[in-house]
């Protein structure tokens, strides 16, 4: 190849990685928005709360924990959806692709009404299983219960986020979740301090919030199916397939909820002050891991759209380039959060102990946010390509990873602060790079990339 060629090969090169990057962020920086919507609520949640008391901040540690832990487990509905509304997509079967989205919100509904009954009947037995007990568990009671009447528009919102982003339409769960954040916060300082409801109210005020957002989304839904002809009614056969396509996935979730939840056993074993600390720590955590996973929401929808139209090469570069996208953010979210903990701190408790305990935990989780990038923008990638059934046995073979790591915390940490550094070693290093390896030995290969609808 002579200098001339080599120059027009090179430019062509970064022609097309300009045009991936377009694509990645016109995706991710949209869903970016929606996704931490999740996270800023609990930290206006933590916020509000925290000043009541630090028993207070410790029972919406377990609380929030356990509803998150049932939303997570049902974030199939966004993922199984994603996939199969952009493969449909790119096959070029709009009507079809929209249909998938109206059964899946169906099947989003009566989940999450079934939901909501049998965790608010179960909260004190729920609560209990955590290890806590007294005053902290008479607060985690109060907040799961106020707040689980929210949770059929929780799931809604994941199955009718997971159309648009298959349709590559993140910008209006974007708005509509900013809508969100700014009446959650709202309505918890109204329903706390002005209604005296105290920490009741903030589980009230969230689960409101989730309502008006389900109901913004499945209109705007519901708008595109009637244009596209697509049936709005309920159809088992639609419900069933969309509960079957989401059945690994749901496996890989579990794992990845149980590993939060024994965290949070571990957290709890460690005294109120670790507890505590560990909620605002992960309340950050979760908001940088959302903000990371708007990278592998744009790789979900870009690979689904890919396959669906048999495009291999391209499926390739989107791969490589998001991944590269991935560690870059998660160094500099890293460097902010190992930076600025002491200053988070502040924000969120007046114990010096509990300060102390975050400061700590902040700086390992910042040093170690680009294996996360990494891990989360390839999750993303398999999920988008339909490959549930991996993730499912990776997840497990992850978490029996994790498992004795974090009992060995609970049993051997030092008392202080420093158990909580220890635990995010741990759930940050150890588990985290489990996962990194799981899906990094899949995508070197071509197994997961399954072409067509």
């Amino acid at each position: 190849m002579d200098d001339r060629s080599a120059r027009h090969h090179s430019l062509d090169d970064r022609s097309a990685r300009r045009a991936t990057d377009r694509q990645i962020l016109a995706l991710a920086v949209p869903a970016l928005g929606a996704l931490v919507a999740e996270p800023i609520f609990v930290l206006v949640d933590s916020a509000v709360v925290g000043h009541l008391g630090t028993t207070q901040l410790a029972g919406l540690s377990v609380a929030s924990t356990l509803l998150l832990t049932v939303v997570g487990l049902c974030v199939f509905l966004a993922y199984a959806t994603t996939a199969s509304v952009a493969r449909r997509l790119g096959a070029g079967q709009r009507t079809q692709a929209l249909q998938a989205g109206v059964d899946g919100m169906w099947l989003a509904a009566g989940l999450g009404i079934t939901l909501a009954a049998a965790l608010w009947i179960a909260a004190p037995w729920a609560i209990g299983a955590m290890g806590a007990d007294g005053a902290v568990a008479v607060h985690a009671i109060s907040y799961l219960r106020w707040s689980t009447p929210g949770l059929p528009g929780m799931l809604v919102v994941l199955a009718s986020t997971g159309v648009l982003r298959g349709l590559q339409d993140t910008r209006t769960p974007l708005w509509v979740a900013a809508g969100g954040a700014i009446a959650n916060t709202v309505l918890n300082i109204a329903l706390v301090y002005g209604a005296g409801m105290g920490i009741a109210g903030s589980g009230l005020g969230t689960a409101l919030t989730q309502l008006g957002m389900a109901a913004v989304l499945a209109v705007v839904v519901v708008q595109g199916a009637r244009k596209a002809g697509a049936r709005l009614r309920p159809a088992a056969g639609g419900i069933w397939a969309n509960a079957r396509a989401g059945g690994p996935l749901l496996v890989r979730n579990l794992s990845l909820r149980l590993a939060i939840l024994l965290t949070v056993f571990v957290a709890t074993g460690l005294g109120a002050v670790n507890l505590a600390g560990y909620q605002v720590v992960n309340s950050v955590w979760g908001l940088a891991a959302f903000a990371l996973d708007a990278l592998a929401i744009a790789a979900q929808a870009l690979i689904g759209h890919r396959l669906g139209a048999g495009l291999v090469t391209e499926t390739r570069a989107i791969l490589r380039r998001t991944l590269q996208w991935g560690v870059g953010a998660g160094a500099l979210i890293g460097a902010i959060i190992a930076v600025g903990g002491w200053s988070f701190a502040t924000l969120f408790t007046s114990d010096a102990d509990v300060r102390v305990a975050i400061t700590g935990a902040m700086v390992v989780a910042g040093v170690l946010m680009p294996l996360a990038g990494w891990t989360f923008v390839l999750d993303g990638v398999l999920i988008g390509a339909g490959d549930g059934r991996y993730l499912a046995w990776a997840g497990m073979a992850t978490l029996v990873v994790y498992a004795p790591v974090a009992l060995a915390v609970r049993s051997w940490a030092p008392d202080g602060p420093a158990g909580l550094i220890w635990l995010w070693i741990a759930f940050a290093g150890v588990f985290m790079l489990a996962r990194a390896l799981t899906t990094g030995l899949r995508a070197r290969t071509d197994t997961w990339m399954v072409v067509g609808d």
